[in-house]
């Protein structure tokens, strides 16, 4: 099963944005653009697995749709984003039952991560394979396949296309890839080139002995870093 999360937010770009990347990590996301519909949405037998939950809503605001959720009884886990920032507001959320709360401006990969710990901790999270259009891979044992045959990866170049395929439509450093990948060597910055190419080679040989073009690709952006992408052209 999926993880089913509510989008709670009323800006369309960040909603776009979250959306997006929340359903590329394998996720199931609905949304809502107001209080009133959040409220509605979040009824008894909503069957929600967490909701992100904006404070600065139009009508209805989050802390009222928070207030009335936990009034209910419902223990869905409750992350919340706002631009709201002081501890006053922290506390007072954390107070009226948020599990977690994440201040705006935030990093993607940061929200993934508590959203993870959230889903976790309420025994909530199901096993969710990360996926670039044919490419998916188990995060837990690193296991990658590309249109469903196994790829033969290193350890390196498995936890390399994790940190990829966790960062969707987002350009990887360089550097956070030798971070993350070269955990304590001592290797330069070329070690992550090399890597990337080899990697590049696999993904390319795999689509090739299937008869197929090649449909994910790391692409390099100049003075940015790496980043999935599909050629143009393909459907």
């Amino acid at each position: 099963m999926t993880p089913r999360i509510l989008l709670v937010e009323d800006t369309p770009d960040i909603a776009l944005w979250l959306g997006t990347a929340l359903r590329q990590g394998g996720m199931q996301v609905e949304f809502a653009t107001d209080g009133h519909a959040a409220d509605l949405c979040l009824q008894l037998g909503h069957g929600f697995d967490a909701v992100l939950l904006d404070l600065q809503l139009p009508g209805q605001d989050g802390l009222s749709v928070l207030q009335a959720l936990r009034g209910r009884g419902d223990a869905v886990p409750v992350l919340v984003l706002t631009a709201r920032a002081s501890v006053p507001d922290r506390v007072l959320g954390l107070n009226m039952g948020a599990d977690d709360y994440l201040p705006k401006p935030f990093d993607l990969s940061e929200l993934e991560a508590r959203l993870q710990v959230l889903l976790r901790r309420h025994g909530r999270a199901k096993t969710t394979a990360l996926r670039w259009g044919p490419l998916e891979m188990q995060p837990e044992n690193g296991t990658a396949q590309l249109h469903g045959q196994v790829l033969a990866l290193t350890q390196r170049e498995a936890a390399a296309l994790r940190v990829l395929l966790s960062s969707p439509q987002r350009t990887v450093s360089k550097e956070q890839l030798h971070t993350e990948v070269f955990v304590g060597d001592d290797t330069g910055l070329d070690a992550v080139e090399v890597l990337i190419y080899r990697l590049r080679k696999k993904l390319e040989s795999s689509a090739a002995s299937q008869g197929r073009a090649s449909e994910v690709v790391i692409t390099t952006f100049r003075g940015m870093g790496y980043m999935l992408t599909s050629p143009v052209g393909t459907p």
